[in-house]
C-alpha cells in the first residue's frame, strides 16, 4: 500500500467519470466500476514500476531513502509482480469496457511507465506526470463513448479535452513546486527538472503560470459543456485551493501546498459529477 501510494488512487478516480459524464455517452453502474478497476490497475502498475526504475536513486535521495523498495519491506520481485498484476486488471477492465478503451489502453500505460525515465531526458517531466493524470479523463470518456461510437475518430471527439488540459497542467504546475525539494540532490546527480534548470523563483513562475492556465481552463470548461451552478461552485472554490497552493509555495511552505492539492480531485470532480447528474435526473423527471 506505501510502495504504490494506494491512498492517491482515490483522487485520481474522479476524473475518469468527470471524462465519462462530459463525453455525452450514457454507460451502466458495470461500466464506472470497470472505469474504477482500470484506474487502480493503472496506478498499481504505474506506481510499483516508478519506484522499480527510480531505485538507485531513490537508495541516494535522503527524502526518499526510506521507501518500501529501497530498505527491502517490498522485494524486487514484490515489486515486479505488482506491476504484472495491475497491467492485468488495467487491460482486463479495458478489454470488458470496449473494443476501443483496449485499443488505446497500450498508449496510456505507455505513458504512465515512462515517466520516470523522463527526469533523465529533459527537464519537463512535470508536463509528461501531467499528461498521465489528465489521461484519466480520456480513458474516462473512451470507456463512456466506446460501445456506441461507430469509429475511433468518434470516440476521440466525444472527450472533453479542456478537460484533459486542465488536469495536465494542475499536475504539471504543482509537481514542478514539489521538486524544488531536490533541486540540489537533481543538480548534484545530473537529473533533469524544471528547478534544477532555471531555480527555484523561476520554478515558482512557471507552476503559477501553468496553474492559471488550469483554472482559466477549468472555467472555459464549465461554459463548453454547460455546465450548473453546483460545477460553478466547485470550480470556483478549486481555483481559490489552487491559489491558495500557490501562496503557500510562495512563502516557502512547500510540502504543506502539496498536501493541500489532493482537495482539487475531489472538489472539481465532485462538483461536475454532482452538477451532471442532477441535470440528467431533472431531463428525465421533465421528459
Amino acid at each position: 500500500m506505501r510502495l504504490v501510494r494506494i491512498e492517491h488512487t482515490i483522487f485520481s478516480l474522479p476524473f475518469a467519470y468527470v471524462g465519462a459524464l462530459l463525453s455525452g455517452y450514457p454507460f451502466t453502474l458495470a461500466d464506472a466500476i470497470l472505469m474504477a478497476a482500470a484506474v487502480v490497475g493503472l496506478r498499481l502498475a504505474g506506481m510499483a514500476y516508478n519506484n522499480i526504475a527510480d531505485l538507485d536513486i531513490d537508495r541516494l535521495n535522503p527524502r526518499t531513502m526510506r521507501r518500501p523498495l529501497v530498505v527491502g519491506a517490498v522485494t524486487m520481485r514484490e515489486a515486479w509482480a505488482i506491476v504484472a498484476l495491475g497491467s492485468a486488471i488495467y487491460f482486463a477492465s479495458a478489454a470488458l469496457l470496449n473494443k476501443y478503451a483496449l485499443l488505446l489502453s497500450p498508449l496510456v500505460l505507455a505513458i504512465a511507465l515512462t515517466y520516470p525515465h523522463a527526469k533523465r531526458i529533459h527537464p519537463l517531466p512535470h508536463l509528461h506526470l501531467g499528461v498521465v493524470l489528465g489521461s484519466v479523463v480520456f480513458g474516462g470518456a473512451v470507456a463512456a463513448s466506446g460501445d456506441e461510437a461507430s469509429s475511433l475518430a468518434e470516440v476521440l471527439r466525444s472527450v472533453p479535452w479542456l478537460y484533459v488540459a486542465a488536469v495536465s497542467l494542475w499536475v504539471a504546475g504543482f509537481d514542478t513546486i514539489y521538486s524544488i525539494m531536490d533541486i540540489d540532490f537533481d543538480r548534484n546527480h545530473g537529473l533533469k527538472s524544471i528547478p534544477a534548470a532555471i531555480g527555484e523563483k523561476g520554478a515558482l513562475a512557471a507552476s503559477l503560470a501553468m496553474h492559471a492556465a488550469s483554472i482559466a481552463l477549468f472555467a472555459m470548461g464549465v461554459e463548453a459543456y454547460d455546465l450548473g451552478a453546483i460545477a460553478t461552485a466547485s470550480t470556483a472554490l478549486t481555483a481559490s485551493v489552487i491559489i491558495l497552493v500557490q501562496t503557500m509555495a510562495w512563502l516557502g511552505r512547500v510540502k504543506e501546498s502539496f498536501n493541500l492539492n489532493l482537495a482539487v480531485p475531489i472538489l472539481i470532480g465532485i462538483g461536475i459529477i454532482i452538477d451532471t447528474l442532477q441535470h440528467k435526473l431533472r431531463f428525465f423527471s421533465d421528459g
